[in-house]
Order: structure tokens, then sequence, then C-alpha cells
């Protein structure tokens, strides 16, 4: 059987390769890229197939150049996000735990409430929320943000039956996240299963994260339990070419 041959334009196939280097740390944040001479004799190409690459790269924020000195792999390593570290209530008066794991990582979260609205969910949401055909769920949009820049497009839905009523429904933030409120009407969140997939990004998508035209994006479909019911489901969405997702489990038996 033949093997298929790559058929993205070369530029696209350098930058796939370097792009695993950094990812993998075989290219070190702070690295010196090799000059354009030393690119165009490795793998074979002209300058201008050099610049286009190092234009893809530099878009997406692997790369940064400095004038007259060179172009480096960006200063930091991919941000790997923790969704475990996202998911107890907040404490009191403690803010989002989103701007709580934000400041442990000396940076500054924030989160923009977009809209507020009762919808038909997409069809696996209301087939976890077990929704008739009239069923409806609350959909709160939010964008979140890092040091200002636009990191993730969160469509978080509740049962439109357990949000009537209670401060989901209002189009402000929550005081102490909607875990705190869901702990308060009895449905302490205890069991969360994610479904992750990637994909190419709407155009709204696009748009709101700002996002390089090539880059794919990070899909995680949440679904989180409490009391034995689901209480609460989430489509986020983020840019998968620099943000990882980490799991850690203990596996050692009692």
């Amino acid at each position: 059987m033949a093997r298929k041959r790559d058929p993205r334009p070369r530029h696209q196939q350098i930058a796939a390769e370097i792009r695993a280097l950094i990812m993998s740390g075989d290219m070190p944040p702070g690295q010196r890229l090799p000059t354009t001479a030393q690119l165009m004799e490795r793998y074979q190409v002209t300058s201008q197939t050099v610049q286009r690459t190092l234009g893809v790269l530099k878009e997406e924020g692997f790369l940064v150049g400095r004038a007259g000195v060179g172009v480096f792999v960006r200063g930091e390593a991919s941000l790997a996000i923790q969704p475990a570290a996202y998911m107890p209530p907040a404490d009191g008066q403690d803010p989002y735990r989103w701007m709580t794991e934000a400041e442990r990582r000396s940076q500054q979260g924030a989160v923009d409430l977009l809209s507020v609205e009762e919808v038909r969910p997409p069809q696996r949401i209301a087939e976890f929320f077990e929704l008739g055909e009239d069923g409806g769920a609350v959909r709160r949009r939010q964008l979140l943000l890092l040091d200002g820049e636009p990191v993730e497009l969160a469509d978080v839905f509740f049962p439109a039956e357990l949000a009537h009523g209670t401060a989901l429904t209002e189009n402000k933030r929550i005081r102490g996240g909607a875990p705190k409120l869901l702990a308060d009407l009895g449905y302490p969140p205890d069991e969360w299963v994610d479904r992750v997939s990637t994909r190419l990004p709407t155009s709204e998508e696009l748009k709101l994260l700002e996002l390089p035209d090539d880059a794919p994006v990070l899909r995680t479909l949440r679904v989180v339990y409490g009391a034995g019911r689901p209480v609460q489901a989430e489509v986020l969405i983020k840019g998968g070419h620099l943000y990882e997702l980490m799991y850690q489990q203990d596996i050692r038996r009692p």
C-alpha cells in the first residue's frame, strides 16, 4: 500500500516540524533559531519559504523576533490547564477559581460574561440533562482572559428547572461562581466527566479568541454531577496551539 504524501505547502510542513520540536521541549523556551541561511540549507528551500514558515510560527505565538538579533522560541512553555483545580466551590467571598489559579501562576485572570439566556441546548447536552422535546437550559456564555488576552470561550449550561429563580439566570457574575451556588442549592459537585476533542474553529471562535487562521482548538465537553444528577454542562473552547490539558490521578490502591 502506497504511503500518503503530505499535501501541505512546504512552509507548513516545516512549521509543523519546528512546532513539534518546541512542544516536545527539544527546542526549549528562549532558544535562538538557526539563521535563515542555515534553515534554507537544512530544509533545501528558498528564503521566501523560510520567511513564510517563521511568519506562521510567529503568528501562532511559538516564535518571537528580536530586531537585529534573531528569532527565538517564545519565553514560556505551553500553559497546562489542570481542570480539577477549577472544580471545587470557592470559599466565602473568594473570587472565581479562574482568578485564583491565574494569580498562583503570577498572571491576572478575568471573566467577561457575554450573555445569559434560556435556550434549547445542543442535542448531546439535552440528552445528558434528560430534557424532553420542549425542555430548555440556561446558557451562560463567558470569555476567559489571562493578562488581558482571550484564552477560552465557555458555554455553560444548567437545566432550566434548576436554574429558575436563582442567580444563574441573571446577567451578572455569580458571587463565588456556579459551583458554590449549586452547593448552596443542595447540589455540591461530586463528579465530572470530560470528553476532549480537536477541530478547526468556527468563525465566531476564531474572532473571539483571536486565533491564527490555521490553529485548531481544543474542545472540552464537560458534564458535572451533583446529588446523583447532571447539574451543569460546559463546552469549553481554547486554542490548541498554546494550551494543554493536564489530568492527574492517584492510582495507588488503599
